[in-house]
């Protein structure tokens, strides 16, 4: 048996001013003052000797693995990303950065959610991704537009009850 497994599909490159923003500040805090902290630890734990049984000191080359990971992960994701920091001619629409509330047509309970990039996404706030089935399906809709979507628990139909922006 194999371990291959296809490649994942690339996620969108788009993102709000606020989600640059909060992907730049990590990178400066790691590369800043994270990383420093670590390599001092790490230059610490070296000068106690023997290395090959120093906790500490494998434990700080594991972590500035870690950190040297993210930053570059970082820095190659913010130099591809479209940071959309103007809003939709057409706000009658549902787009990227959009506000929606939803209603339910079973139950009737409403839900609101917010369309940003995939690195921005955040469950509590009711942030989804441009890439996930909810946010396909929304995208181009208007109000009073019925959303029909493919969930675990089988297809659901949704009312856009409500669309917003909020300016950059």
């Amino acid at each position: 048996m194999s371990r291959y497994r296809p490649p994942a599909k690339p996620a969108s490159k788009y993102i709000t001013p606020q989600g640059y923003r909060a992907l730049n500040e990590e990178l400066q805090h790691l590369w800043k003052v994270k990383r420093p902290e670590v390599t001092q630890s790490v230059q610490e734990a070296a000068a106690q000797g023997d290395r090959s049984e120093n906790a500490e000191y494998i434990y700080g080359k594991k972590m500035l693995r870690e950190i040297d990971r993210r930053i570059r992960f970082l820095s190659r994701r913010l130099d591809d990303m479209v940071v959309v920091d103007r809003l939709p001619e057409d706000q009658s629409r549902v787009f990227f950065g959009a506000w929606v509330t939803l209603e339910d047509d079973e139950s009737g309970a409403q839900q609101c959610y917010r369309i940003v990039g995939p690195d921005e996404t955040d469950a509590a706030q009711g942030w989804i991704s441009v890439d996930a089935p909810m946010a396909r399906a929304l995208l181009g809709r208007c109000e009073d537009d019925s959303v029909a979507v493919k969930t675990p628990s089988g297809e659901r139909e949704f009312v856009v009850i409500a669309i917003r922006y909020e300016a950059p």
